[in-house]
């Protein structure tokens, strides 16, 4: 059960819309606090980037493992351009959807970038995902993976 975007919907980088029921479900879930207003975000992006496509696109099988985006940009215009421009193939909250706030509450979130890597109930494994990607790099997944308590197919 995916509760932490349950009854939402979610972007792709394309704009479709996407159920998260079926896009989070079994999977580890990193929610990424980001803007493209902020130098660090922009700093840690491009990194996060490389950790999803080692992951999720170049793995046989696929990782477990989605990131949500939760824009604190200024606009919507200006949170699809920082989406589009740097960020990887992952999901987005809209920017309209209020319950940022809420999800910024839930996670204790202060400041930007923050990811913070929750079970599909949205219970957190760390907060501190940023920072064990810096430290550890891909070796950082398989601590969350086992963390998370879903069915593994993943072999890394």
């Amino acid at each position: 059960m995916v509760e932490v975007f349950s009854g939402r919907t979610l972007v792709n980088k394309d704009g479709d819309l996407v159920d998260p029921e079926e896009a989070l479900r079994n999977k580890v879930v990193g929610i990424y606090f980001s803007a493209g207003w902020c130098p660090p975000c922009r700093d840690f992006t491009p990194i996060l980037c490389d950790f999803y496509t080692d992951l999720v696109e170049e793995s046989d099988p696929p990782a477990q493992f989605e990131i949500v985006f939760v824009s604190s940009d200024k606009s919507t215009d200006d949170m699809v351009e920082y989406y589009h421009d740097m960020h990887g193939d992952w999901l987005a909250l809209p920017w309209t959807d209020d319950y940022k706030h809420e999800l910024k509450q839930r996670y204790k979130i202060t400041a930007v970038p923050k990811l913070v890597i929750v079970k599909e109930n949205g219970d957190v494994i760390t907060d501190k995902g940023r920072k064990q990607i810096r430290d550890r790099g891909l070796a950082c997944f398989r601590t969350w993976l086992d963390a998370a308590e879903i069915f593994q197919n993943f072999n890394g």
